[in-house]
């Protein structure tokens, strides 16, 4: 008996115990996998010379066994697995999980080590024009999809409103005065970015109690998965209030932000500070846990109390003397959109992660004067719905060049405002996180059409050579361009938003062709929900921009006095606008219903429920302020081609304005929108007395409860089908040079002698020079432009002087600038009769006005 004991002891595998690790990745495992968990195995590693690392392999019984140093590359392994051998995909935009009957091999042992320290995922925003109402089955998802693609640095702001309450309580605010101060649910972001306060509120306490909850179980599930989150600390921002309650502080208001008043700032310097620091980080740890990774912003979007590097490098020591007060070797995250080199070099450098929201500022700070950070990628403003993002770029692993070209970027992050949207950019971004070199897009596309319709496709390929020729090409990385159902109504509308303006950078009826493609194997590739997300996808931008010239035609019938061909036109819009509604209310992604019905289950009362919704349709419309203080000026920052407000909110903006315009036919009256009061470009919201009263409308239309389908309606194949036979030889007739304002374009005649780029220019002037020689053949006017092509911000061009040696030759000193709008942007030259080949030199002065992300040409052209 004992032989047969001491026989079993060694033929008999000892039971192992599972880690920590190895628990949260097989639960993350039966999760995603359901039913087939059952064949993969997890495995515990160690990391490879401290870096994370990721194995998989065949294993006995046919088994897949997925092996990681921390739960985060356990699940990448998997994640990596179900891409590159089963032929799955797993987005925010649809899903394809249709595992084999039998799970492919790995073949030969696959082993990856992550060059990152760091990869962050979320902007504030993203939590607010996404998030704003998950629950935890909506976070359980996303944490396991950031876990599949190597996310170990999520922001965690969630719930950070009790910390908030709990502090407020503990230096003098009541309940209800600390309730007041906090937002509404769906403006959290910018209250905690500093920049308002008590909008869309008062904070229920039900709200308060639930989010203690949820908050708790995301934090846990973070650390399970052995992320290292990064939580926000304090930096001075203060309730207005807080000046009363302590009238010998520092409180200083800050200027207004986008119409709202200023918020208020307590002088990190002042002995107060201090105090309500050591409030906060208590509260903190006691509402997430340990603390190590803090992110502060002082002075976002604002300006220091007192001038002076002293004073800032005393601030910079101060507020991170309070964090190192709280926590073990506490590391400052800090922002680059405002950072400051005197708060920055205060902090030991090992102490400090700065994120590059978009990749854009390290060249300007000399790599951020050596302290890690993290290189990112933003592509979306506000949750705009625009097919865009340049995929050649994505390629390139931009990531990976900036860590080789400096050695402190110990990081990758992604910080869009908004996720759900142009899957295929965000899927080629992930691909980055763990890959250390560029793939090549074509092919890269080929298999990203296989695993996300499930099938061989050779008209889904065909298809997505003509979107990455299209939407997808170089340069379209930035703002997104406006649309034209989502813009407020005017004659000859300027843009759908603050930013860009109308422009389809390729040809309209190329993306009907990339449509008709997808739509063409519907009876192999619609099991695919992605599918069928690609297929409203594209299709929406389709009727989208057939929109444009279709407004156009309108404006043009209008001005020629035709009512009859104006009602024609306005019918073909209005239905148009009817018909985008139908195709998008075939995915929640696409619905207003499903947002008011997330937003609204929060509730616990009617008034409750009724705030939410509020807050919900707020923030996609008007933005703020409400109604009662002053005119919002970033109304529809926020606009998406959505079911519920395209064929509701736009839709009825729309009727109610060309009703206007054909009253005005009627009656022989006139239409102008010369010389209106504008906001960011466009006419303000009570920009006259018609803009006045649909102002009124909008509110109304905003603060009433609508009944809208918060479930899918339609069969979006079937509705594709129909519509691409209703409008396709609408959109052929469409002339593309009619869709597009070629305002990226050189004008007829000119040439391009000069061009800039992202990172090359700040917003301090400089001084450039280009050799003209060889252009200047010829006496007489000649006019030297700048264009804008891409990026984030707008450059100026000023002092332009044309010299031959020391002599002036001509010049033009005015300011101009080139961006979505080009203002004042060619200059004058007055060329003597000269020699050919006569040395001729041009300078100017130039600058950025905002970011050092500009991209553009510089022509040249003979005549004025």
């Amino acid at each position: 008996m004992n032989r047969i004991w001491l026989l079993l002891l060694f033929v008999v595998p000892v039971l192992h115990a599972a880690t920590p690790a190895e628990f949260a990745a097989s639960s993350l495992v039966k999760r995603v996998a359901k039913d087939r968990a059952g064949e993969f195995h997890v495995q515990e590693i160690p990391t490879e010379d401290g870096k994370d690392v990721f194995e998989i392999e065949d294993g006995p019984g046919g088994k897949i066994v997925l092996r990681g140093n921390n739960g985060v590359s356990i699940a990448s392994a998997l994640g990596h697995y179900l891409k590159t051998r089963a032929q799955c995909h797993l987005s925010f935009c649809g899903d394809q999980m249709n595992l084999p009957a039998t799970l492919p091999k790995v073949g030969a042992k696959e082993r990856v080590v992550n060059e990152f320290q760091h990869r962050v995922f979320f902007n504030w925003c993203t939590l607010s024009y996404t998030g704003a109402w998950w629950d935890w089955n909506d976070w359980q998802r996303v944490l396991d999809f950031l876990a599949l693609n190597g996310i170990n640095r999520p922001l965690d702001v969630t719930g950070l409103e009790c910390v908030w309450y709990d502090t407020l309580l503990k230096h003098g605010f009541s309940d209800e005065e600390a309730r007041k101060f906090l937002v509404g649910p769906a403006f959290f972001a910018w209250q905690w970015m500093t920049n308002i306060q008590s909008h869309c509120g008062p904070l229920p306490k039900s709200w308060l109690d639930q989010r203690r909850e949820l908050s708790r179980k995301i934090s846990a599930r973070e650390r399970e998965l052995g992320m290292e989150p990064i939580y926000q600390g304090f930096s001075g921002f203060v309730p207005r209030e807080l000046k009363r309650k302590f009238p010998d502080a520092g409180v200083a208001n800050q200027p207004s932000w986008c119409a709202f008043p200023g918020s208020a700032q307590l002088d990190p310097l002042d002995p107060l500070f201090g105090k309500i620091a050591a409030t906060w980080y208590e509260e903190l740890r006691k509402f997430y846990g340990p603390l190590h990774y803090i992110a502060a912003d002082p002075f976002h979007e604002s300006s220091p109390p007192k001038p002076g590097d002293e004073y800032l490098v005393n601030v910079g020591k101060t507020i991170f003397e309070n964090m190192r007060k709280a926590a073990d070797k506490p590391v400052w995250v800090m922002q680059s959109w405002s950072i400051r080199k005197p708060i920055a070099t205060a902090v030991p450098a090992e102490s400090l992660l700065v994120l590059d929201l978009n990749g854009s500022r390290a060249n300007s700070t000399e790599k951020f004067w050596g302290r890690p950070f993290v290189t990112g990628m933003l592509h979306n403003f506000g949750g705009r719905i625009n097919l865009h993002g340049d995929l050649r770029s994505l390629a390139a692993n931009p990531f990976h060049k900036t860590r080789e070209a400096a050695p402190n970027a110990t990081g990758m992050g992604l910080f869009m405002e908004a996720i759900v949207q142009n899957p295929v950019v965000y899927d080629l971004a992930f691909d980055s996180v763990w890959r250390s070199g560029p793939v090549d897009p074509d092919e890269w596309l080929k298999a990203y059409a296989r695993r996300r319709y499930g099938a061989e496709s050779a008209a889904a390929v065909e298809a997505w050579k003509i979107l990455l020729a299209g939407p997808y090409k170089p340069g379209t990385m930035g703002t997104e361009n406006s649309s034209m159902p989502a813009a407020r109504p005017a004659l000859d509308p300027k843009k759908s938003g603050p930013n860009a303006g109308f422009s389809i950078p390729y040809a309209a009826p190329e993306l009907l062709r990339a449509w008709e493609l997808l739509l063409q194997d519907a009876p192999v590739l619609s099991k695919s929900d992605a599918w069928r997300f690609d297929v409203v996808d594209v299709g929406r931008q389709v009727l989208s921009n057939a929109c444009q010239p279709l407004q156009r035609e309108i404006a043009e019938a209008f001005r020629n006095k035709d009512a009859a061909r104006f009602a024609e036109l306005v019918k073909t819009f209005d239905g148009l606008l009817a018909d985008i509604d139908r195709l998008l209310a075939t995915r929640g992604e696409y619905s207003l219903g499903k947002w008011i019905s997330d937003a609204r289950r929060f509730g616990r009362t009617d008034e409750e429920r009724a705030l939410y919704e509020r807050n919900a349709v707020m923030l996609v419309t008007w933005w703020g302020p409400e109604k009662g203080g002053s005119d919002p000026v970033i109304f529809d920052y926020a606009w998406r081609e959505w079911s519920g407000l395209v064929g509701g909110y736009y839709r009825m903006r729309w009727n109610d304005f060309h009703r206007h315009l054909a009253e005005v036919l009627k009656s022989g009256g006139t239409w102008t929108e010369e010389g209106l009061k504008q906001a960011h470009g466009r006419p303000a919201l009570r920009a006259n007395d018609y803009f006045s009263v649909l102002a009124d409308k909008e509110w109304a239309w905003i603060t009433t409860a609508h009944q809208l389908p918060a479930k899918v309606e339609g069969d979006a194949a079937a509705i594709g089908k129909e519509l691409l036979g209703k409008y396709g030889s609408l959109i052929q007739t469409q002339v593309s040079t009619k869709v597009t304002p070629q305002q990226n374009a050189l004008p007829q005649g000119a040439v391009q002698v000069g061009s800039w780029s992202a990172d090359q220019y700040a917003t301090q002037w400089k001084k450039i020079t280009i050799d003209l020689t060889k252009h200047l053949d010829a006496g007489g006017p000649w006019t030297f432009g700048a264009l804008y092509q891409g990026g984030r911000s707008r450059l100026h061009v000023r002092n332009v002087t044309l010299r031959f040696g020391s002599e002036i030759v001509s010049k033009d000193l005015h300011e101009g600038h080139t961006g979505n709008e080009h203002v004042d942007n060619t200059w004058k030259l007055d060329l003597p009769e000269i020699p050919l080949n006569t040395p001729m030199v041009l300078e100017a002065e130039v600058r950025t006005d905002g970011t050092t992300n500009s991209s553009g040409v510089y022509f040249l052209k003979q005549g004025k």
